[in-house]
């Protein structure tokens, strides 16, 4: 990696961890009269969940990498609103560095983080519940604990596995393939589950399809297969991995990754491209690719990704047959708000095609950090009666692609608007495997971490 590279990458570190601002006091809330027959703290999906105070309200859907970035900088921004965090998991476990969590180059504290600390610290609101409905046309969120009316809302869900796409509406099929072979791109039961079963793996041939694009992290499903072989050379377990990609070959950071299988893991990781998944049976261990069938003893099984399911329920994602791409939200590319509601924003993975030139944003957890900070300033704007000036986001992703001795690969991604109007990306590969990546990724990770949780 050249001196110019990595003084590059320093710089746009060092940025990362630049730009909080001072914490405000946390606005009162009054808490909701409980229903006759119900404890005081108990509610049901009628009832109002929180009252209306003086305060006008943010509600943000989701607390993964964009919802708790956007919770904190509402806060500091637009002081005198009233932020309101709903996520039905009690904490938070991160998506990006579980690679390395599941070959035990990183424990699980590294990737956990308390809502209640955070959200005490900064002055919002964090429920976990489960979001039943979003009502657009009430300006209000159905929760399993009650509703919560907003002014603006944040919808930040992730994704979905599109297991339609495999099994239609066999449900059978759908839950047998998570529960067994689960993909664990959606925190964090699913992480676990594949963990355990890669800790009791003895041998045999380990089956990976990777989801056509877009899709969460594109990079990181050939990491996993990287750091997968790498426990099974250090540990003499006799495995070979196949990656069935629906791609005709390996991006970003092809080289790269390459590389890698040849030099490092010729006898174990064989690469099949153009490998579209045509019938997947969990049950018999059998897969059905364009590029041929296959029997497996395991596998990691990636169905399409999809938004996750509370852009559906805010009603953002387009009817198949619109003229847009299926399954993503329909936003406002430079504003990221729905196209026919500019009080609801969608951030993260969720935000669907925003460029004729290069169609998505990296389905990233650096992304929906961005795009988190770009709302919150967006929506402190309106409030203090300005028009907001478009911003965009940035994205940087490390790989680690040896384990002994540590050795990582990266991507960097820059946007710009032209003068057309379209968004254009520059996307910057870093190929040549090397040690000094591996420090960077992790200084990159704490500098994330702080500026979400600190």
């Amino acid at each position: 990696m050249s001196d110019s590279h990595s003084a590059s990458r320093r710089r746009f570190l060092a940025a990362t961890g630049g730009l909080a601002v001072s914490a405000a006091a946390a606005p009162v809330l009054a808490q909701a009269a409980a229903p006759a027959g119900l404890p005081p703290l108990v509610g049901r999906a009628t009832q109002n969940l929180l009252p209306r105070g003086k305060a006008r309200r943010v509600v943000i859907c989701g607390g993964g990498w964009g919802g708790v970035t956007a919770a904190k900088y509402l806060r500091q921004l637009a002081p005198h609103m009233e932020v309101v965090m709903l996520e039905r998991n009690p904490v938070f476990f991160s998506c990006p560095m579980s690679n390395k969590w599941l070959v035990d180059v990183v424990d699980t504290q590294f990737l956990t983080h308390d809502y209640l600390s955070v959200s005490e610290k900064y002055g919002y609101r964090f429920i976990q519940t489960e979001i039943l409905e979003i009502e657009r046309d009430t300006k209000r969120v159905v929760t399993a604990l009650g509703a919560v009316d907003y002014d603006y809302l944040i919808v930040a869900p992730g994704i979905r596995y599109n297991y339609e796409a495999w099994f239609a509406n066999d449900r059978r099929m759908a839950e047998a393939t998570r529960a067994r072979f689960p993909a664990a791109y959606i925190p964090s039961a699913e992480h676990f589950r594949l963990k355990d079963s890669l800790r009791d793996f003895k041998g045999g041939t380990l089956v990976m399809t990777l989801p056509p694009p877009p899709q969460r992290c594109p990079p990181s499903p050939y990491e996993r297969a990287c750091l997968i072989a790498s426990m099974f050379k250090q540990k003499k377990i006799p495995g070979r991995i196949l990656i069935l990609d629906h791609k005709d070959g390996v991006r970003p950071i092809g080289p790269g990754f390459k590389a890698a299988f040849e030099e490092l893991y010729k006898d174990i990781i064989t690469y099949v491209p153009n490998a579209h998944v045509e019938e997947v049976d969990p049950f018999k261990k059998h897969i059905k690719t364009a590029a041929g069938d296959f029997d497996f003893d395991h596998a990691i099984l990636m169905a399409p990704h999809q938004a996750g399911d509370l852009a559906w329920k805010a009603g953002l994602v387009p009817a198949p047959g619109q003229g847009k791409p299926g399954g993503w939200a329909d936003v406002d590319p430079l504003f990221l708000h729905g196209r026919d509601d500019k009080d609801v924003y969608v951030i993260g993975d969720a935000v669907g095609f925003v460029s004729s030139h290069f169609a998505y944003y990296p389905k990233a957890g650096h992304v929906a950090n961005r795009h988190a900070r770009i709302v919150a300033k967006y929506i402190a704007e309106r409030e203090a009666g300005r028009e907001p000036n478009y911003a965009l986001p940035d994205n940087l992703c490390f790989m680690m692609v040896n384990t002994a001795p540590q050795e990582g690969i990266s991507v960097q991604f820059d946007y710009h608007v032209n003068d057309q109007g379209v968004i254009e990306q520059r996307q910057m590969d870093f190929n040549e495997r090397s040690p000094a990546t591996i420090p960077e990724d992790f200084n990159w990770a704490r500098l994330i971490y702080e500026d979400m949780f600190t």
